[in-house]
């Protein structure tokens, strides 16, 4: 097969006017080198193959553009240093690992083998890890165009690996479908601790698998009926012989034309029963008795029915025998149908009375990719990292609801793609967590909130140009800084289209995940740290000002302190490039200081770390409390990094023997929080950080900000004593929560008996 110079890829948009056949042609082409993305830097390969699709793996390596701080070197000088930033910033060449997974038709696997064999440079292996039933069938085509030995592994294990890793790894991965919602898919936050489940594998046949643990699983039980069945039924039928023609027929028939129904045998009293009249009581029942022709959709629509209850019953029965209530499906009868989750989500509660929850995945087609990927680069240890999704390399779950009317996947051509970015440490949930299981970080859901939706994605688009604007500032001496920002404008742009129309894409759509998804597409076209050179300035200002501030909270009394020292706490919150507001303000008055914010607060960086942050640390200091200060790992707005806070750190205890003795005597700890936004969940932490948290016995937490204590954690429980500080710096935000711009939250909470 011939390379056809782009290849469709999976992309939303609203679709026209007309059946929902008509978008079944809608999707975007894109060149080769923007779907097997870095493959020059590929390292290791795995490949799953099934009946029509393959899914590969690899992993790269990935350089992009750090900005580091540190500390000028004044030894042998005598200097005065009034007006020199406190710190030096470099941009430096960073190499990171990253996991891509790409799905497509297996009409284009030698195309795409073609491809991948004409740009492999830098490969360390010789093997590539297959699984699935084309891993024989494409055996020999893969090992002459790959020059790759292929090394076939264990469908069941790889599933059940690739299940593990995105269940630990991608926050909301897991959904319940709802019928009659709007989105339909509603996410569920990863438990803690993902074990046991029940796994129900729907390929050709059914396979069920209880996991106890990342290595311990077993076969309990399976069904010769399954997708296979549906294909094989159908294809007789109706003629069809393409298994997406058959679940699109079967979206737009109506099964009781053709099965007979509870209503059908009892009439009335199939209430005396207890029994719903819309019950099937004999799939294809009206069959045998009916002198007339059913139509293709119909019979599609019975025989999907059919199996999916069937597939339902057979799971809850296992799933109760077993006592586990989270049964997850995978296999490709699934593919992201609405009718067939719609199904078999209405069999598991109807057995189960409500007691086991049928679960899906948005990334279920990779699981064997994954798990596949994961068996071959097992002496690399790759499950001792943390994985985040990159919500810029990824395409994100599509809806296929005609019902819905967005654009359907173009099933003919299209590529998905999923990219993982390997992060720097790993992360745990913070033990001081009142119910980790129970704990959601956000505060608003988008997804299900239309009027937020609306207005948050109406200002993130509105905020684009002045991101636009200082990404470009950031670079002053870049030749074509201006171009790659013209060019994250235009990822971020789509990504919001996408948000539009598929809210769900990327899990349970917030406040968080928009700030999150701008920052990956910002470092995808290396603009690491937009906001680094006005922190090193307010940063530098703010140092100036510290020792005068100190003295004169310390000539006040300790009830006018306590109040004082909340006050320039909060002023220095109001320093956010981030909140609108505030950056119009900054932008048109750059004489706007300390004491003007505190003016604005109704009775960031440098202004809120240094003269917010440290008057109140060194304050705890003073009566004898040990204080873990934690910080952003990587930048995010003008908030201040973990890096950044150990040198005004140090420059602060120049100027102040309490905060100098407490760094000595290790009272004050400035460790990293793990995380590289404006938000903060606390149940992805530094690891370091939770073990230092219950190492020193932690009994209160302070979490400071709007991002971190307003948009997440507003409503977290704790099991010690908590604060929680914002100034409200959007007005819609402070309209709906009945206060006014520059609000203030002020939250201290104690947990119950």
């Amino acid at each position: 097969m011939s390379w056809p110079g782009t290849f469709k890829m999976a992309e939303c948009g609203a679709s026209g006017s007309g059946s929902s056949g008509d978008s079944l042609d809608k999707s975007i082409t894109l060149p080769p080198d923007e779907i097997f993305r870095n493959l020059e830097n590929a390292k290791r390969f795995a490949i799953d193959i099934g009946g029509s699709l393959t899914k590969l793996a690899y992993y790269s390596t990935v350089q992009h553009k750090v900005a580091k701080v540190r500390s000028f070197d004044h030894s042998g000088k005598d200097t005065e240093r009034d007006h020199e930033p406190p710190y030096e910033i470099s941009v430096q060449e960073e190499i990171t690992a990253r996991l891509h997974f790409i799905k497509f038709e297996n009409t284009y696997i030698e195309a795409c083998l073609d491809f991948i064999k004409d740009h492999l440079v830098n490969t360390e292996t010789k093997v590539i890890q297959a699984t699935g039933g084309g891993a024989y069938k494409f055996k020999d085509l893969i090992e002459e165009k790959l020059r790759l030995k292929v090394d076939k592994e264990d469908v069941m294990t790889c599933l059940i690996k690739g299940c593990n890793f995105v269940l630990k790894n991608i926050p909301h991965e897991a959904f319940v479908y709802q019928k009659d919602s709007d989105p339909e898919f509603r996410f569920q936050t990863n438990h803690p601790h993902i074990f046991p489940y029940l796994l129900v594998n729907i390929g050709s046949g059914v396979s069920i698998v209880k996991v106890e643990t990342e290595d311990r699983f077993e076969w309990v039980g399976g069904s010769s009926i399954g997708g296979g069945t549906f294909w094989g039924l159908g294809a007789l039928l109706t003629k069809t012989k393409k298994f997406d023609e058959l679940l699109h027929l079967a979206s737009r028939g109506q099964h009781s034309n053709v099965d007979m129904l509870v209503r059908d045998v009892y009439g009335g009293a199939h209430q005396t029963l207890g029994l719903s009249g819309n019950l099937i009581a004999s799939s294809f029942g009206k069959s045998a008795t009916a002198d007339q022709e059913f139509s293709k959709e119909d019979m599609a629509k019975s025989l999907l029915h059919m199996i999916s209850n069937d597939i339902g019953q057979l799971a809850c029965l296992h799933a109760r025998l077993h006592s586990l209530d989270r049964v997850y499906f995978g296999g490709f009868f699934i593919r992201g149908h609405p009718v067939t989750m719609r199904t078999i989500t209405y069999s598991i509660n109807f057995f189960s009375k409500g007691e086991v929850q049928a679960l899906f995945l948005r990334h279920e087609g990779y699981l064997g990719a994954i798990g596949a990927f994961l068996k071959g680069a097992e002496q690399d240890n790759p499950n001792q990292y943390s994985w985040g999704e990159n919500y810029a390399g990824s395409s994100g779950l599509m809806s296929t609801s005609p019902e819905l009317g967005p654009a359907q996947r173009a099933r003919s051509g299209t590529f998905d793609l999923l990219e993982m970015d390997r992060l720097e440490r790993p992360l745990v949930s913070l033990p001081l967590l009142l119910d980790p299981p129970s704990y959601v970080p956000d505060t608003v859901d988008l997804t299900d909130d239309a009027l937020a939706r609306k207005y948050w994605l109406t200002c993130f688009e509105e905020a684009l140009d002045g991101v636009v604007k200082r990404a470009v500032a950031s670079q002053p001496d870049s030749v074509d800084a201006a171009e790659r920002a013209e060019k994250f404008r235009q990822k971020y742009w789509n990504k919001l289209q996408t948000l539009r129309q598929q809210p769900f894409a990327y899990g349970t759509l917030t406040v968080r995940s928009l700030l999150d998804t701008r920052e990956h597409c910002l470092n995808e076209f290396n603009f690491p740290d937009p906001y680094s050179k006005v922190k090193q300035r307010e940063n530098g200002v703010a140092l100036r000002c510290f020792p005068g501030v100190v003295r004169s909270l310390d000539t006040l009394g300790w009830e006018e302190r306590q109040l004082a020292l909340v006050k320039g706490l909060l002023a220095g919150n109001v320093f956010d490039w981030g909140a609108k507001a505030v950056s119009d303000v900054l932008e048109s008055d750059p004489c706007f200081g300390f004491e003007e914010a505190k003016r604005k607060l109704q009775d960031n960086s440098g202004i809120d770390i240094i003269l917010g942050v440290f008057p109140f640390v060194r304050e705890l200091l003073l009566r004898g409390t040990e204080v873990i200060l934690a910080c952003n790992s990587g930048p995010a707005l003008n908030d201040v990094t973990h890096s950044e806070s150990l040198i005004v750190a140090e420059r602060i205890a120049g100027m102040d023997p309490v905060v100098h003795s407490a760094l000595r005597e290790e009272r004050l700890l400035l460790v990293q929080t793990g995380s590289s936004s404006p938000c903060l969940d606390l149940s992805r932490l530094d690891k370091g950080l939770a073990a230092l948290v219950r190492e020193r016995g932690a009994d209160l937490v302070v979490i400071e900000g709007m991002g971190r204590a307003v948009h997440t954690n507003y409503h977290a429980a704790l099991c010690c004593e908590s604060l929680k500080l914002a100034v409200i710096k959007n007005a819609w935000l402070a309209e709906r929560l009945g206060g006014r711009l520059f609000s203030v939250i002020f939250k201290y909470e104690v947990p119950a008996e």
